[in-house]
């Protein structure tokens, strides 16, 4: 294997992409396959929880810096006890990836040993909740279109590995008193919002892939499997990467809708990239409350702080941009060569492949093994941005600077 293609599957896993030069099912050896699982796991829980993780097994403490760290990027609210944070993150992903090895054990249809079953069943099961893409098939789950149970279960893997672990300990804690009567139970303003998002990104995306395809790519299909296969995509579109419909034969506002969805991607302190569905809602609820004259954000009555609404508006426009330069640089290097009318068509194809590296989507319109050195690493270095965040990236770049001590005067512009 050539060394760019081994750099470009080694990033693609541990930054929980999906985007591959090569089947991963029949190229790579079980060792190999491996391999690409265990980056995907440890991409998936973040490097940080592993470092924390390693420090307490040697006896370490550790270091504030690294406990802010990880704080913030899986919960609201600052706890003494980094370590039980960790270990409640490792509980929580094993034990879904556990329940989702089993059912897919029992759901997998055909009459492949039991080996193999088990293979396929932990390496999709881990694949789908670290939110991936990568699949032992060729096709990933398009032999799979139709069956219930086998989409059904991963679509609950995608989502609970794309809510974030702060979600997912405040939904169980909620179900638990429902359930018991025990106190009153209150979901955080974040739970609600994220929640409220995935819902609509969910049933909005499904509704559009429905009209949109069910006369096109879908045409042959029955009702049940048109409404399948539409919830399946729209919910692999932000940050999963399987698919049960050829990219390439789907209609271009199709393809535009996808691209939305893969730029919100999935909530904070996930598994997933993009710019997250907290971000998306944020600037709603900003556009809302100005068309009402209000220059707060409110939702839930509850008032999101104006340092929260100017960092998700920050975050926004740097992923344009980033996504913008990246995607044009992407053209220049595989189009380049080429008479201008000969490459046409190529510019969705490859703002879609730009747009899925940042948000560690992993869906292709099949450009990726085309692409030349320079085109894989300016998407490694995308997967990479992706991953991280950019403005995660400029904030750890940039030098601290000095609280002002006096601002300059005022004067309006106008901005139409």
């Amino acid at each position: 294997m050539p060394v760019i293609d081994a750099l470009f599957t080694a990033t693609s896993a541990v930054c929980v992409t999906g985007l591959i030069v090569v089947d991963t099912g029949s190229y790579f050896t079980p060792f190999g396959q491996g391999i690409i699982l265990g980056l995907i796991q440890v991409g998936g829980l973040g490097i940080m929880t592993f470092s924390v993780l390693f420090y307490a097994l040697l006896g370490s403490s550790v270091r504030l810096r690294d406990r802010v760290i990880v704080q913030s990027s899986f919960t609201t609210e600052q706890t003494g006890d980094v370590l039980q944070l960790v270990k409640s993150i490792f509980v929580f992903t094993f034990v879904l990836e556990a329940i989702g090895v089993f059912l897919l054990f029992l759901a997998w249809p055909g009459s492949c040993p039991y080996r193999t079953r088990l293979w396929i069943a932990i390496f999709h099961s881990i694949s789908a909740f670290c939110n991936a893409g990568f699949s032992l098939f060729k096709d990933s789950f398009v032999q799979y279109q139709f069956n219930w149970a086998v989409n059904l279960i991963v679509i609950c893997l995608i989502i609970m590995g794309g809510v974030g672990f702060i979600v997912l300990t405040e939904t169980t804690n909620w179900v638990k008193q429902k359930i018991s009567n025990q106190g009153r139970s209150r979901l955080s303003l974040h739970t609600k919002i994220v929640i409220t998002t995935t819902v609509c990104l969910i049933f909005g995306g499904a509704a559009l892939f429905f009209v949109l395809e069910s006369s096109d790519s879908l045409a042959s299909a029955p009702l049940h499997g048109k409404i399948l296969a539409s919830f399946f995509q729209s919910v692999t579109a932000r940050t999963a990467g399987f698919n049960t419909i050829d990219m390439y034969n789907l209609a271009n506002p199709t393809l535009f809708i996808l691209i939305i969805l893969m730029f919100i991607g999935a909530s904070p302190g996930s598994c997933g990239g993009g710019v997250k569905t907290v971000n998306a809602a944020i600037l709603v609820i900003i556009a809302k409350n100005r068309f009402k004259g209000n220059e707060e954000g409110e939702v839930f009555k509850r008032t999101i702080p104006r340092e929260t609404l100017s960092r998700s508006v920050t975050i926004i426009i740097s992923a344009v941009v980033l996504i913008s330069v990246v995607a044009c640089l992407v053209m220049i290097a595989e189009t380049g060569r080429y008479a201008h009318p000969e490459t046409r068509g190529k510019f969705l194809e490859y703002l879609f492949e730009t747009v899925s590296a940042f948000g560690t989507v992993g869906l292709s319109m099949g450009v990726t093994p085309t692409l030349t050195s320079v085109g894989k690493i300016l998407i490694m270095v995308m997967m990479f941005l992706g991953r991280l965040g950019p403005l995660n990236l400029a904030f750890s770049l940039a030098k601290r600077v000095p609280t002002k001590k006096f601002h300059y005067g005022e004067e309006k512009i106008f901005i139409g």
